[in-house]
Protein backbone atom coordinates (compact mmCIF):
# COMPACT_ATOMS: atom_id res chain seq x y z
CA UNK A 1 0.00 0.00 0.00
CA UNK A 2 1.43 3.14 -0.86
CA UNK A 3 2.19 6.06 1.78
CA UNK A 4 0.51 8.57 2.55
CA UNK A 5 3.22 11.35 2.03
CA UNK A 6 6.28 11.59 -0.26
CA UNK A 7 8.95 13.09 -0.76
CA UNK A 8 8.62 17.16 -1.51
CA UNK A 9 4.82 16.90 0.21
CA UNK A 10 4.72 19.82 2.83
CA UNK A 11 3.12 18.33 5.54
CA UNK A 12 2.16 19.54 9.60
CA UNK A 13 3.87 17.59 12.22
CA UNK A 14 0.34 16.47 14.19
CA UNK A 15 1.75 15.43 17.62
CA UNK A 16 5.16 15.46 20.10
CA UNK A 17 6.85 18.74 21.08
CA UNK A 18 6.66 20.34 17.59
CA UNK A 19 2.69 19.63 17.12
CA UNK A 20 1.49 22.18 14.54
CA UNK A 21 5.41 23.30 12.75
CA UNK A 22 5.52 22.82 8.92
CA UNK A 23 8.52 21.62 6.82
CA UNK A 24 8.87 19.79 3.94
CA UNK A 25 9.57 15.97 3.42
CA UNK A 26 13.08 15.32 2.31
CA UNK A 27 13.30 11.44 2.65
CA UNK A 28 11.04 9.31 2.97
CA UNK A 29 12.34 5.63 4.87
CA UNK A 30 9.04 2.96 3.78
CA UNK A 31 11.10 -0.05 5.47
CA UNK A 32 10.99 2.08 8.60
CA UNK A 33 7.88 3.68 8.25
CA UNK A 34 9.51 7.49 8.92
CA UNK A 35 9.77 10.56 7.34
CA UNK A 36 12.71 13.50 7.56
CA UNK A 37 11.38 16.81 7.59
CA UNK A 38 13.35 19.84 6.58
CA UNK A 39 14.54 22.23 9.45
CA UNK A 40 12.44 20.07 12.05
CA UNK A 41 13.79 17.29 14.81
CA UNK A 42 17.40 18.58 14.83
CA UNK A 43 19.60 16.54 16.74
CA UNK A 44 23.33 17.30 17.11
CA UNK A 45 25.50 14.56 16.32
CA UNK A 46 29.26 14.35 17.57
CA UNK A 47 32.00 13.82 14.91
CA UNK A 48 35.31 11.61 15.89
CA UNK A 49 38.01 13.39 14.38
CA UNK A 50 39.33 11.87 11.52
CA UNK A 51 42.11 12.32 8.53
CA UNK A 52 40.24 15.13 6.64
CA UNK A 53 38.20 16.72 9.56
CA UNK A 54 41.07 16.38 12.23
CA UNK A 55 39.46 18.62 14.95
CA UNK A 56 35.78 16.51 14.71
CA UNK A 57 33.26 18.55 15.60
CA UNK A 58 29.97 18.64 16.24
CA UNK A 59 26.53 19.40 13.13
CA UNK A 60 22.88 19.58 13.52
CA UNK A 61 21.20 17.34 11.14
CA UNK A 62 17.22 16.23 10.81
CA UNK A 63 16.29 12.74 12.43
CA UNK A 64 13.59 11.07 11.14
CA UNK A 65 9.79 11.35 12.69
CA UNK A 66 7.40 8.15 12.18
CA UNK A 67 5.18 8.66 9.36
CA UNK A 68 2.04 8.52 11.53
CA UNK A 69 3.22 11.82 13.51
CA UNK A 70 2.80 14.26 9.93
CA UNK A 71 -0.13 15.03 7.64
CA UNK A 72 -0.26 16.87 4.56
CA UNK A 73 -1.09 20.56 4.42
CA UNK A 74 -3.83 22.04 1.90
CA UNK A 75 -4.82 25.59 2.25
CA UNK A 76 -2.68 25.85 5.83
CA UNK A 77 -4.63 22.89 7.47
CA UNK A 78 -3.67 19.35 7.73
CA UNK A 79 -5.20 17.10 5.85
CA UNK A 80 -5.96 13.38 5.43
CA UNK A 81 -5.23 11.62 2.74
CA UNK A 82 -7.74 8.98 0.48
CA UNK A 83 -6.80 7.53 -2.73
CA UNK A 84 -8.92 8.02 -5.72
CA UNK A 85 -8.50 5.99 -9.20
CA UNK A 86 -9.30 7.64 -11.99
CA UNK A 87 -11.81 6.86 -15.12
CA UNK A 88 -9.01 6.58 -17.44
CA UNK A 89 -7.12 3.87 -14.64
CA UNK A 90 -4.93 6.25 -13.21
CA UNK A 91 -4.20 6.39 -9.31
CA UNK A 92 -3.98 9.90 -7.42
CA UNK A 93 -3.57 10.58 -3.53
CA UNK A 94 -6.51 13.08 -2.48
CA UNK A 95 -7.22 15.61 0.13
CA UNK A 96 -9.84 14.59 2.72
CA UNK A 97 -12.00 17.58 3.81
CA UNK A 98 -14.84 17.13 6.18
CA UNK A 99 -15.36 13.62 4.46
CA UNK A 100 -15.60 14.76 0.82
CA UNK A 101 -13.05 14.00 -1.69
CA UNK A 102 -10.95 17.36 -1.79
CA UNK A 103 -8.01 18.56 -3.95
CA UNK A 104 -5.87 15.71 -6.07
CA UNK A 105 -2.20 15.88 -4.42
CA UNK A 106 -0.19 13.84 -6.56
CA UNK A 107 -0.34 11.23 -8.88
CA UNK A 108 0.38 7.58 -7.46
CA UNK A 109 0.58 5.89 -10.96
CA UNK A 110 -0.20 7.14 -14.38
CA UNK A 111 -3.22 6.12 -16.95
CA UNK A 112 -3.32 2.29 -18.21
CA UNK A 113 -2.15 1.88 -21.62
CA UNK A 114 -4.94 -0.20 -23.95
Amino acid sequence: MPAHVRKGDTVMITSGELKGQIGEILRVLPDKEQVVVKGLNLVNKNLRPTQQNPKGGVITKEAPLHWSKVSPVVDGKAVRVGFRTQPDGSKVRVARHGGKDGKVLSVVFGPKSK
